[in-house]
């Protein structure tokens, strides 16, 4: 018996360190793979055997395949995911937003907006100078067209948005609908007792990029399944994956459950940068935009309509625009035709040019907020870089925040080569010791068939 019992613990150690060399083997194998969670062979004794009260060890076995894995970490990198692709996305859009309006330059809409003042300005020198009028024309011509270029070009990126947040919705029930097939076959494997190690990875990996596009709270439960909500709205476990949908409502972008409605608040990832910018930032400019060209418009109007023009017979009471809305200027057409038709003139007289000069002084005026539509205008372009410049320092600080976890994740689950080889060296060692009990077991047997022989 107690030879048998040497052959048994020798076999046993033998399987036991075998698929110790495998486990070593897998990480290796896998040690370029940043997906990959190293794996650790957990040994433990075998139950022991009790003989005439004395207690027998029975050798090894392979207790455990750990995953080794900080769920801590996870965490932490989940959050700081959101936060990162929220406002690494912001600053891509607004970078958009900011070329468009081409400041500080002498294409900007602040140099148009001074030249167009400067006309009115060089035109009260010389009233009825043909060539002056042509130039207030051709600088009002020059403002319109460039309010229309960024209007349009703001309303293009807004449009984008629209087809930018359609896709990353997509993208985010195609990864519920991933999370709930490794869910189910997680949980299968668990009942099944074994260890479903590779599925959890590619799980993670899953997750992690859900945790890019919007804000999400992860628990597992007792059979190593997850559930996931985003933004308080339940969407996946081992069961079912919520489908969500994207609906606009009075210029508001919101995504909802396609089961009951729920509306997802969000607070990180990409599509939070997309939707608020789409509904509330960009809107925002529009605003500033239309309300600075509506004070330009009535002002002028205003003022050119006391005076007179240097037509046969001359008219007074004609509007200088025809009027402004959603990025369009539109200057009267008969003035278009006819600069004669411009009011310069306060009193008709010829050589009056006391309305071009109080149109000109509409520049220094404090016509809209207590400021002037230069400083009005500038201050929405120090909101927009502001904004851009926040966005960009606070992604910087996030890609900190999420390398620094890269690197402590990296230490927990990443595979050492060195420390793997060590394992091998060792493993094989014992794998031999257990093949040379083996021999030795073999050997006294065949001494004890010797002697009855």
């Amino acid at each position: 018996m107690g030879i048998s019992r040497i052959f048994d613990i020798s076999a046993r150690s033998l399987a036991t360190y075998q698929q110790a060399l495998d486990i070593s083997s897998h990480n290796i194998a896998n040690a370029s793979n940043p997906d990959y969670s190293r794996q650790k062979a957990i040994l433990s004794p075998e139950k022991s055997e009790l003989v005439n009260s004395l207690s027998f060890g029975t050798g090894v076995k392979l207790d455990l395949i750990q995953r080794q894995r900080d769920t801590l970490i996870d965490s932490q990198i989940r959050t700081n995911n959101q936060k990162y692709s929220d406002n690494s996305k912001r600053s891509d859009i607004l970078g958009q937003v900011e070329q468009l309006f081409g400041e500080p330059s002498d294409l900007g809409l602040s140099t148009t907006l001074n030249s167009f003042f400067n006309s009115w300005s060089e035109a009260s020198v010389s009233p009825n100078s043909s060539p002056l009028r042509f130039d207030i024309l051709r600088s009002a011509e020059n403002l319109s067209n460039k309010v229309r270029d960024i209007y349009e070009g703001i309303t293009n990126v807004k449009s984008s948005l629209m087809s930018d947040a359609t896709d990353i919705v997509s993208n985010v029930n195609n990864y519920l609908k991933e999370i709930q097939s490794l869910n189910s076959q997680i949980y299968e494997v668990h009942l099944k007792n074994q260890q479903p190690n590779d599925l959890l990875d590619q799980r993670d990996v899953v997750i992690d990029k859900l945790s890019k596009l919007v804000n999400i709270n992860v628990t597992t439960d007792s059979s190593n399944t997850v559930i996931v909500s985003i933004g308080g709205v339940f969407a996946v476990d081992k069961t079912m994956a919520k489908e969500f949908q994207l609906t606009e409502d009075n210029g508001k972008l919101t995504i909802k459950s396609g089961v009951d409605g729920s509306s997802i608040n969000l607070t990180g990832g990409e599509l939070f940068a997309v939707t608020d910018i789409y509904s509330k930032t960009i809107p925002g400019y529009l605003e500033k935009i239309d309300s600075l060209m509506n004070t330009l418009t009535d002002s002028v109007n205003q003022l050119h309509a006391s005076g007179y023009t240097i037509t046969d017979p001359k008219q007074t009471g004609v509007n200088f625009f025809d009027g402004y809305k959603d990025g369009v200027l539109t200057i009267n057409s008969d003035i278009m035709n006819d600069p004669n038709k411009i009011a310069l003139s306060k009193d008709g007289t010829a050589g009056n040019a006391e309305i071009a000069t109080k149109i000109a002084d509409l520049s220094s005026a404090k016509l809209l907020n207590g400021t002037t539509l230069s400083d009005n205008y500038g201050s929405l372009i120090s909101e927009i870089g502001s904004q851009k410049q926040s966005s960009d320092q606070m992604a910087q600080s996030n890609q900190l925040v999420l390398q620094q976890l890269d690197q402590q994740k990296s230490s927990v689950s990443g595979v050492s080569i060195d420390e793997e080889m060590t394992n091998v060296l060792k493993f094989q060692r014992a794998y031999e010791a257990s093949a040379k009990m083996i021999k030795i077991a073999d050997e006294m047997l065949q001494t004890i068939l010797n002697m009855v022989q």
